[in-house]
């Protein structure tokens, strides 16, 4: 199979596995199941800046995959399926990172098989039941409908940013510019997981749409930080408007401490903006 080919099949891996962790109310397994997603995203990583090395195509296209279940049993069942077809893609026993990638996902299976012999790790998923309703808040039909219409868009968001700055930092040779993007993606990544996890509670969890490759294929690296830092005061004013609806002071903190971090992703694209105006990157 061609690499661009297994490089999406693990895009589609990363997924199933993280957006399977969101989906479990039992912490454990959604802490094992969230770090072995983590581990799959540096293994994506690894693999498109290998590829972007060898100036071979690099695409976010994906076909759908699996990442529902009923219970957690029948997701543990569903991952190790997974992890299994990719396995068998791996053309290169003797390249260190494919042998990386199977010493990982022999463990990721044996971890899973180990969740199966306990019947109580089972339990039905309600992540999709589309209930809208949020345990321990009482929330009236128009602030419900503000909350799922702001966690729909920003998980989106949040998604998006996470692959258009990995996909950036492939091509990215300036150390100084690598790191804010890095730090860009490690603050989406905690974006995303809080938005996902609260949607999981209220029944709405979705897998984001696919990304059109003109949004992370782009020309001018400048024009990207200046729109994107004129989306993030957009998201600043939606979320503070999300914070002043809704009339619970925990989630209303909640809202305002992610409007504040705005603030500082802003700083850094900013300081970005400038890095690539000095260089001309």
């Amino acid at each position: 199979m061609r690499p661009s080919e297994i490089f999406r099949k693990k895009h589609e891996l990363w997924l199933s596995m993280l957006f399977g962790a969101f989906s479990v109310d039992n912490e454990e397994i959604y802490n094992i199941l969230y770090d072995f997603s983590m581990i799959e995203f540096r293994h994506l990583k690894w693999f498109g800046q290998k590829l972007a090395d060898e100036n071979i195509e690099i695409s976010f296209d994906r076909e759908e995959m699996s990442y529902k279940a009923k219970s957690n049993f029948e997701l543990l069942k569903q991952l190790i399926a997974n992890i299994d077809m990719v396995k068998e893609l791996y053309e290169d026993d003797a390249d260190p990172l494919f042998k990386r990638f199977v010493t990982d996902e022999n463990y990721f299976i044996s971890k899973l098989y180990n969740l199966l012999k306990d019947e109580r790790n089972d339990a039905k998923i309600r992540a999709f039941d589309k209930r809208r309703e949020l345990e321990g808040f009482e929330l009236d039909e128009i602030q419900t409908d503000a909350l799922t219409l702001f966690l729909f868009e920003e998980s989106y968001k949040e998604y998006e940013l996470i692959m258009i700055y990995t996909y950036v930092n492939f091509y990215t040779k300036d150390k100084e510019l690598s790191n804010i993007f890095i730090d860009l993606i490690d603050e989406s990544f905690y974006h995303l997981k809080s938005f996902a996890r609260m949607m999981a509670k209220m029944g709405i969890l979705t897998m984001p749409r696919v990304i059109m490759e003109r949004v992370y294929k782009f020309e001018d690296l400048e024009k990207f930080l200046l729109e994107g830092i004129e989306e993030e005061e957009k998201a600043k004013i939606e979320c503070k408007k999300l914070s002043d609806a809704i009339k619970n002071d925990s989630l209303s903190r909640f809202f305002d401490f992610i409007n504040y971090q705005e603030n500082y992703h802003i700083s850094l694209m900013k300081r970005a903006l400038n890095k690539v105006r000095e260089s001309g990157e």
